[in-house]
């Protein structure tokens, strides 16, 4: 009995000192702060799918477990928000607020929106591991002088006003031809054909009688030699309205006879586009017997697209390439716009005045001509092309606006010239806008809810409605 007594004292002892040491690593546990609590997760996602979440634990069908998400836990850096609560926003950033507190399909509750933080609405957050793994590339807005070329297709034509036409005002007989083929070159001053005409003989006759008689009064009365000299200019006159050459009259004058036979000459150098006229053939006064076009300069009337009409100016400096000559290049100026657009093909013609010195410019040739369009203003603000995300309704950028930190914004865009667009609005010199990747921006974050928040910039959404239960939108 007297052994027991001391071995109880010495188990008792033993828990004593147990249990005390237990209690105080628990104290010093608690103290900490950091053992005893364990997180509870928010919810679980997908390992390969981000969209794909769980609000229990589970596997996906490649038997890896779901990914646990965390509520984030606030620091002595992120002091807790205070003041105003406008409304309460999806906690997954989903395009839907509520003026009163709610819990997603998730139970997860609503994130209350502070006055003061509404000018981060439209802005999106990527985290910079995510942002340099999709290439993200930037460019600094600047003013540029923006250029772009106008390309459109045409034909070289005969210049309309250089196109002459011979037509004998008195009646005849073609005696012979000298000019006897289309597309034959002729001088001007040459010969084209030899005709005889009653008429012609006639007033011939006419002259030379009123020059004789002109002579023979050289010493009778004023009033008579006044009227021979009236006679014999009137009489002259009318072959020169005849168009009969100065030389051919000063042949007449020389010869004092009448010639049975006279030649046509060309009025002008060019090419015989047409030849009625045939040998032994009687025409009358106002037939055509030939046509000639002068081919010193010539046309390509070309069919620009209406989008592109406004960049075309008279007095434009143009390239035409045309496919006979590949590897010429020929300048010319735009010396007219048609005043009326081709309903078919949506298109204006131009038509362009081209020099053709060396005769290679022939009628009817297929060409294309290019033009640099400039803006109406000498320089503006511009974007990348790339940069642009086009909805159908509205054009938008993504600015940079720090670290991982884009806000979509809305842009009035205007000429797009050299990949550039001019900005009219939206933007200002020095903004840095997302040029490559800025779809895959869209694609990992919901650029629509930044949009719509954006939107929501312009209202006033702190309201309070009067039924708590009309507050989700």
């Amino acid at each position: 009995m007297i052994r027991v007594i001391p071995l109880l004292l010495i188990l008792i002892l033993g828990l004593s000192l147990g249990f005390w040491m237990g209690r105080h690593q628990e104290n010093s546990l608690n103290l900490n702060g950091t053992a005893v609590s364990e997180r509870k997760p928010l919810y679980y996602r997908h390992p390969m799918n981000p969209q794909v979440t769980s609000t229990i634990p589970t596997k996906d069908e490649m038997g890896m477990d779901y990914v646990a998400i965390y509520a984030e836990e606030p620091t002595a850096m992120t002091p807790p928000k205070s003041g105003k609560i406008l409304y309460y926003r999806h906690p997954m950033g989903a395009a839907d607020t509520s003026l009163v507190p709610k819990k997603d399909e998730m139970g997860m509750d609503y994130l209350p929106v502070y006055e003061g933080e509404r000018a981060t609405l439209g802005q999106v957050q990527i985290i910079p591991e995510k942002v340099q793994k999709l290439g993200v590339k930037t460019a600094t807005v600047i003013e540029r002088t923006l250029t772009h070329s106008i390309r459109a297709l045409g034909s070289i034509q005969v210049d309309e006003r250089r196109v002459h036409a011979v037509t004998p005002k008195f009646a005849g007989w073609i005696q012979r031809l000298y000019v006897n083929a289309t597309g034959q070159t002729v001088k001007r001053g040459q010969p084209l054909l030899e005709i005889y005409s009653p008429e012609l003989v006639t007033a011939q006759q006419e002259y030379l009688i009123a020059r004789q008689g002109q002579q023979a009064l050289k010493m009778g009365s004023v009033q008579a030699l006044a009227t021979a000299k009236n006679l014999a200019e009137n009489a002259l006159q009318r072959l020169h309205y005849w168009d009969i050459a100065p030389a051919q009259l000063q042949r007449l004058q020389a010869l004092e006879k009448p010639v049975d036979t006279l030649s046509l000459l060309s009025p002008v150098t060019g090419v015989v586009l047409d030849k009625p006229a045939q040998e032994g053939m009687r025409f009358m006064p106002g037939e055509l017997l030939f046509r000639i076009a002068d081919l010193s300069t010539v046309w390509l009337l070309a069919d620009v697209f209406e989008q592109d009409i406004a960049g075309v100016r008279l007095g434009q400096v143009v390239q035409v390439h045309i496919n006979a000559y590949p590897d010429r290049q020929f300048n010319g100026k735009v010396g007219f716009i048609y005043p009326t657009l081709a309903m078919e093909t949506r298109t204006v013609k131009v038509r362009v005045e081209l020099p053709n010195t060396e005769g290679l410019l022939k009628p009817g040739l297929y060409g294309g001509l290019t033009l640099a369009a400039l803006d109406d203003k000498p320089a503006r603000l511009a974007v990348p092309d790339s940069a642009v995300i086009d909805s159908g309704t509205r054009q938008v950028v993504l600015l940079k606006r720090g670290e991982g930190q884009f806000e979509a914004r809305p842009v009035k865009l205007g000429l797009l010239a050299d990949g550039y667009y001019a900005v009219l609005e939206g933007l200002t010199a020095g903004d840095e806008v997302v040029t490559h990747a800025n779809f895959l921006i869209d694609a990992e974050s919901n650029l629509k809810s930044a949009l719509d928040g954006f939107g929501d910039k312009e209202t006033d959404t702190a309201q309070t409605p009067t039924d708590p239960t009309h507050g989700d939108r």
